[in-house]
């Protein structure tokens, strides 16, 4: 076995069925969607056809999804616009955010000078719901609380809907980065009172380079993106027809056969664990990953008992024998700082120890697992703690 991809919350590998329907879109509408002419009314109406398909598979009305380039552009839209157009003056947040809801909101507070706030976390990662009820009350200030449903580095999951209707007894605006959640859970909208969220459909098993934000209806958001008026004015720029139907179909899928897919990824999961406690009972389980009520079903996060003047060399190994994981975020694959989430969560003697975030999806089999436990065993053998 020389190839095992176990980083798909980084990014998952696309369905045939979902490249299968691009490359009829591609090949068969050549269409701008924004002409008037029939080319280009039928383009139009794959878009309105997909953005039907995901209100619904999220029980909201299709003038509430804006497709964007994926989840970061999601993110910044929602939390630019809030302070300079709905008079936010305060963000509420978590120091475990993706960094596209971390420097945007960073960035939204130096040019406005409004402030940021965050939420403390319990000894297991997750923000404390009692000491965000005390930062709500503690202020008046128009106020935004931007928190993610699943941490895409501890698989951490948050009880949205407490949260959410907590914020909005406060008054306060709610937005939740949803891309390591949708497309892997049930999300009914309208029982949960978020204002936003976003979305990419990489995470699902369906193309690169698209995603969406939801946008409760008469919110008062503006556009980033100035030019034309597609998106209901929001996002301006030519839509990518072939990758919103993409996303369509990924999400159609993921949620045609979530219960099974879901229950033999849990197993794969579930099975790593208890293989690896076998094989290395020294392991570590980083925040709630080993819980499946309390976390994502799609990830472990595990620390390994090596000194740090080892720890530099596993996942030079592992890339070596074929096997595709992450410290981190992929996002931060090119930073010698770390992970930002395990550096708020794990005490000074773990964080300098190899921690590797393994992600799985429909694709990854039992017998991978057998193969990275071994080569991570051997490692431990040939470079001893």
């Amino acid at each position: 076995m020389t190839n095992v991809y176990f980083d798909n919350a980084a990014t998952t590998q696309v369905r045939e069925e979902v490249v299968d329907r691009m490359m009829e879109v591609l090949r068969e509408v050549p269409g701008n969607p924004s002409s008037t002419h029939a080319v280009g009314r039928t383009a139009k109406s794959h878009i309105e056809r997909a953005r039907k398909t995901v209100a619904r598979i999220l029980n909201v009305s299709a003038g509430e999804i804006i497709f964007t380039s994926g989840g970061t552009e999601a993110d910044n839209l929602v939390i630019q616009s809030a302070v300079r157009d709905l008079g936010v003056q305060r963000i509420i947040t978590s120091r475990i955010e993706h960094h596209a809801v971390l420097y945007a909101s960073q960035e939204a507070a130096k040019t406005y000078n409004i402030l940021i706030e965050y939420v403390p976390l319990k000894k297991c990662g997750t923000p404390d719901e009692k000491a965000l009820e005390s930062l709500l009350k503690d202020s008046d200030l128009k106020t935004l609380v931007t928190l993610m449903h699943v941490n895409n580095e501890i698989g951490n999951m948050i009880d949205i809907k407490s949260i959410a209707t907590l914020c909005k007894s406060y008054g306060a605006l709610v937005h939740s980065d949803m891309v390591q959640s949708i497309g892997h859970f049930e999300v009914d909208l309208q029982n949960i009172p978020v204002d936003f969220i976003a979305a990419a459909g990489h995470k699902f098993h369906g193309p690169k380079g698209v995603g969406f934000a939801f946008v409760r209806k008469n919110s008062g958001l503006k556009p980033q993106i100035f030019g034309g008026a597609q998106e209901r004015g929001l996002r301006a720029g030519t839509e990518s027809v072939h990758n919103i139907v993409g996303l369509e179909t990924a999400l159609e899928y993921a949620y045609k056969n979530l219960d099974e897919e879901r229950a033999y990824v849990l197993d794969i999961k579930e099975y790593f664990i208890s293989q690896i406690k076998k094989e290395i009972p020294e392991i570590k389980l980083n925040g709630n990953c080993s819980k499946p009520d309390k976390s994502t079903y799609t990830l472990l996060n595990i620390c390994l008992p090596v000194a740090i003047d080892k720890a530099m060399l596993l996942l030079f190994q592992l890339d070596m024998k074929g096997i595709a994981c992450s410290k981190g975020s992929a996002c931060q694959s090119g930073s010698d700082r770390g992970s930002h989430v395990l550096q708020e969560v794990l005490s000074e003697e773990d964080i300098v120890k190899p921690n590797v975030r393994f992600s799985f999806s429909k694709y990854n089999t039992k017998e991978e697992v057998d193969y990275v436990i071994s080569i991570l065993k051997e490692f431990l053998i040939s470079v001893p703690a």
